[in-house]
């Protein structure tokens, strides 16, 4: 009895100190995992990995960088979700830590009241936000110190997180290399705003603080206005930024020309019908729009393009019913606008860093670029239209919705250029100097610079539309507890940016800024929504053409009669009338299916989806289970 009491004892002990062990191997295993950093991104554009151009800025770093990131985290007026968000944030800069390999090191301080804390993140320029009227302000930034530079984002937004490790990235180069470039800007638009006149603050009018594009430009780079009737660019501006030049005079078009021989980088916007002017010039002269007039019109480089062989016809404006936008038609009605372009990946040249990773585009009433080039020269297209859907109609009639440019619907097969990149030995447009063969004969010789230059190697970004980086295309302003907050819509801001830093800045940014999109477009439903499209419009020309025939034969018919007979329908028209109501009506009724149609094919397409997402698993599950049950019998 006492021996098997023993035995028992003994099983006991001999348990227990194995489960001790065991415990024992558990902590140990936890502690160091939980030091470890393992993650997996499964992301298809792994959009939760440093990228490659963060990766590259980091290595690149000749001096020692450090992030102060300053969270209340011990606050309970911190929301649950913005604490969420900071532990992506931390998370994210532990690997900037990591990956900068001595270069940058992280420290995390929770500022809390009256603490030194608190007072560091007030110099520093971080917001303290006021979630609580009636309890201690919280505080959620970021500070990169390098020797005597520092840089600061006084507010993180989880609503900006799309764009957080470029901002990121952005703040290490700004104290890393904080010299900043100088860009010139030159533009019929008020695109870098106005200053505020006293009457304008009597009536607290917001003050016109220009396009969101330029004020993120001015956080990296000096930012210059260049009159629009120039004579010469002054010699420190490198990178020169031409938006809807109208009108520009030959002194103008010179400056410009010498500014791209002696190797100055030039990024020109031009647009055959830019909504920005148009409703600049509606709101200072309501009355002259109305009857035609104003000053809004298209933009060309005229004489440089000559030169250099790019053909703009700035009469002209591309439509592609594969990148309809759908748009606001009035009385409740939404139409798809192809002169209103969506551009997606298929339109980006996917080798070109400038936009291989670019998913959304949108220009508005955007023309075309062609390549007439010499050899010197190398035409890129950057973003074009689709091959099989596209086609030039009238500038004027765009204006005026589908309805009006319908006629001028007609695919040509051919694909237009929407931006495209000038590389080279360019020579220079006025070989005479500006303003030679003229009127005036003795400005010939005269008008000839003893420093002009006749040719020289440069790079020119070319963009056929002058829209897709206004405010109204490319951001959503959005009131946050961090104030408000310019939403990026899509990649427009990123196009810009991107052209910008590779012009004048660092180009490893670039691979930062673009980053894979969170949101991704429902392809197959845009297909469908294409193809009925292409079906309506010719149900809709049909009904169209059955209509002008009806009444030129009811014209035809009313001709013939004399006198009061002409205030009679015959039995003839009579009979005509009766085919073309019965005509028109089983066209619209066919319009109507095609349009059931889509819907039924999206539906059917979207049930499908839901029955993958929620019964495929447990499906899988199940037949694994069975599988296994299976085996384990003939075992």
């Amino acid at each position: 009895m006492s021996e098997t009491k023993n035995k028992t004892f003994s099983r006991i002990g001999t348990g227990a100190a194995g489960l001790a062990v065991l415990l024992v191997i558990i902590g140990a295993v936890n502690l160091i995992v939980a030091n470890m950093r393992i993650r997996l991104d499964l992301t298809g554009e792994k959009l939760y990995t440093l990228s490659k151009g963060s990766r590259q800025v980091l290595g690149s770093l000749e001096n020692d960088v450090t992030l102060k990131f300053y969270f209340s985290s011990s606050s309970p007026e911190m929301p649950m979700a913005l604490k969420t968000y900071a532990n992506q944030v931390q998370d994210l800069l532990k690997e900037y830590e990591l990956a900068g390999k001595g270069r940058v090191t992280l420290e995390a301080y929770d500022p809390k009241p009256d603490s030194d804390a608190e007072e560091w993140a007030q110099r520093y320029g971080i917001e303290p936000q006021q979630t609580n009227p009636f309890g201690q302000p919280v505080y959620f930034g970021l500070v990169a110190v390098s020797g005597e530079t520092e840089q600061s984002m006084p507010g993180l937004n989880p609503r900006t997180e799309a764009t957080l490790e470029y901002d990121i990235t952005r703040l290490i180069t700004r104290v890393a290399w904080p010299e900043k470039p100088v860009v010139g800007v030159m533009s019929s638009l008020s695109v870098l705003g106005q200053p505020q006149n006293p009457m304008m603050m009597q009536r607290r009018q917001p003050r016109d603080e220009g396009w969101a594009a330029f004020r993120e430009l001015r956080k990296d780079y000096t930012v210059r206005e260049v009159n629009i009737d120039v004579d010469k660019i002054d010699e420190d501006i490198k990178t020169l930024v031409v938006i809807h030049p109208k009108n520009l005079s030959d002194k103008a078009l010179f400056a410009i020309d010498q500014f791209v021989l002696r190797g100055g980088r030039l990024i020109a916007c031009v647009d055959p019908f830019s909504v920005a002017d148009f409703e600049a010039n509606q709101q200072q002269n309501p009355m002259m729009m109305q009857m035609g007039g104003g000053a809004a019109g298209p933009s060309t480089l005229g004489k440089l393009f000559d030169s250099w062989g790019v053909t703009f016809d700035n009469t002209k404006v591309v439509a592609d019913i594969s990148c309809a936008t759908k748009l606001n038609a009035g009385n409740g009605r939404v139409e798809d606008n192809p002169a209103f372009l969506s551009l997606g990946k298929a339109n980006m040249a996917n080798d070109d860093l400038l936009t291989s990773q670019l998913s959304s585009v949108m220009m508005p009433f955007a023309g075309a670029l062609s390549d007439n080039t010499a050899k010197d020269l190398t035409f890129t297209p950057l973003i074009t239209t689709s091959d099989d859907n596209a086609c030039l109609v009238d500038q004027m009639s765009a204006q005026f919705g589908v309805s009006a440019m319908r006629a001028q619907l007609k695919p040509d097969g051919a694909r237009r250029v929407l931006a495209a990149r000038l590389q080279g030995a360019f020579k220079t447009a006025f070989p005479d100097g500006p303003g030679a063969g003229g009127d005036d004969a003795d400005n010939t010789a005269t008008n000839k610079p003893a420093d002009m230059l006749a040719s020289g190697s440069s790079t020119v970004m070319l963009f056929a539309d002058a829209d897709f980086f206004n405010d109204r295309f490319s951001v959503q302003v959005m009131n946050t507890l961090f104030g408000a907050v310019a939403q990026p819509i899509n990649d427009n801001l990123t196009l810009f940016g991107n052209t910008v830093e590779q012009s004048a800045g660092r180009e490893e940014l670039i691979g930062v800024r673009s980053r894979g999109q969170f949101n991704r477009p429902f392809a197959k439903v845009d297909a469908l929504e294409v193809k009925a499209m292409k079906q309506w419009q010719a149900e809709e020309q049909r009904l169209e053409s059955a209509l002008q025939e009806t009444q030129q034969r009811l014209s035809d018919l009313q001709q013939k009669k004399t006198g009061n007979e002409r205030m009679i329908l015959s039995r003839e028209q009579q009979d005509e009338l009766a085919r073309f109501r019965k005509q028109q009506a089983d066209t619209r009724r066919q319009l109507k299916d095609v349009r059931k149609n889509l819907n039924r094919d999206i539906e059917r397409l979207g049930l499908s989806l839901k029955v993958v997402n929620i019964a495929l698993i447990p499906v899988l599950v199940i037949g694994f289970g069975i599988f296994r049950g299976i085996r384990r019998k003939k075992r």
